[in-house]
């Protein structure tokens, strides 16, 4: 089996995910007898593309500029070329437009409508127009996978598959770790928002223009994600209801620590209603994480509650997911070829 990928975004995300290819390309071949190959790169103002492969040493070899490569072709376009390179596997990790989710809506809608794979870093399509993106795969027999969308590495998407004898019935989370470092430094020092804030950006856990966080959208785009392919909802962003950090105190978290709760940015999804904001929480709440950790408490019908952890967000945490969803996939078309 040959599977010809190509990557649209080659910033952090999309030159990690080509490290640990290039790290597992073997181990990919050998246990799963698939022959990957990266046939092209696009990036804003062009593309490397050499239908035979990319020399994947070469690419990431130390102080290489892939713009000097001799496979590169400037201003080229993945919407023109995606029908023309007989691919397998479209994985996109461009920058998310919250708004539109363009042009990543648009590469996944190109690949899929060709009957190519899809593999998204990018939240903005799925928490706009996860129906539309889902219903197309269904037509043309793709599979589409975004696992690195929600709390990255953490596979809270893909314990589905090994839930399939219970239900899942309700999801309280923290899913963005800049607002959680925020509320854990000022719950534990008493610094007020400001400085906080200032504090998460010069250690880079926040954005200079850092309202998609603190304004609670991150979060609830992540929270539609979960609740449409957990608990088989059907929401955009639309449906949240939500609110941020901005009007949390010092004073605040003091009269509820002296109460035994502390206050913690909470994501919810029950009864058909998606909530993001500030809420209480005890003390000895497995809630109650620090730093910029993700949490994920799944409510099952069962099995009572089941809780996943981990980074939320990094290059290599992501590529980590995304290398999960490729091999996924190929294992997925072994049984379909074996068939």
């Amino acid at each position: 089996m040959e599977l010809k990928i190509c990557l649209i975004g080659k910033g952090n995300v999309g030159t990690c995910f080509l490290k640990l290819l290039k790290e597992r390309i073997s181990f990919i071949k050998e246990m799963y007898n698939c022959d990957c190959k990266v046939a092209a790169i696009f990036e804003y103002d062009g593309a490397l593309i050499n239908k035979d492969g990319i020399d994947l040493e070469e690419l990431l070899a130390k102080n290489t500029n892939f713009r000097e490569n001799k496979f590169w072709k400037k201003e080229v376009k993945a919407t023109d070329l995606i029908s023309e390179l007989d691919l397998d596997l479209c994985i996109e990790t461009t920058p998310t437009e919250p708004k539109t989710g363009e042009p990543a809506l648009t590469h996944i809608i190109e690949a899929l409508s060709n009957n190519i794979d899809v593999i998204s870093a990018n939240k903005a399509p799925f928490f706009l127009h996860y129906e539309r993106i889902k219903n197309l795969a269904d037509k043309m027999n793709c599979f589409v996978k975004y696992e690195a969308t929600v709390a990255s590495c953490v596979p809270v998407l893909s314990i589905k598959r090994n839930l399939i004898g219970n239900r899942i019935t309700r999801i309280e989370a923290i899913l963005n770790g800049t607002n959680n470092y925020i509320l854990s430094r000022m719950a534990t020092e008493g610094i007020t928002f400001a400085v906080a804030l200032k504090e998460a950006q010069e250690l880079g856990y926040a954005e200079a223009d850092p309202s998609l966080d603190v304004d609670g959208f991150d979060a609830a785009g992540k929270l539609v994600i979960l609740a449409n392919e957990l608990l088989n909802w059907s929401k955009s962003i639309e449906d949240v209801k939500i609110e941020g950090i901005t009007k949390i105190t010092p004073e605040a978290l003091e009269l509820a620590k002296s109460d035994g709760y502390t206050i913690k940015h909470l994501a919810i999804a029950e009864e058909n209603d998606l909530i993001v904001g500030p809420r209480l929480v005890k003390m000895d709440s497995p809630l109650n994480i620090s730093g910029i950790l993700n949490l994920i408490k799944l409510q099952t019908k069962y099995a009572g509650s089941i809780i996943l952890m981990g980074r939320g967000a990094g290059g290599f945490e992501a590529a980590s997911a995304i290398l999960n969803d490729l091999i996924t996939i190929v294992k997925e078309r072994n049984k379909v070829n074996v068939n």
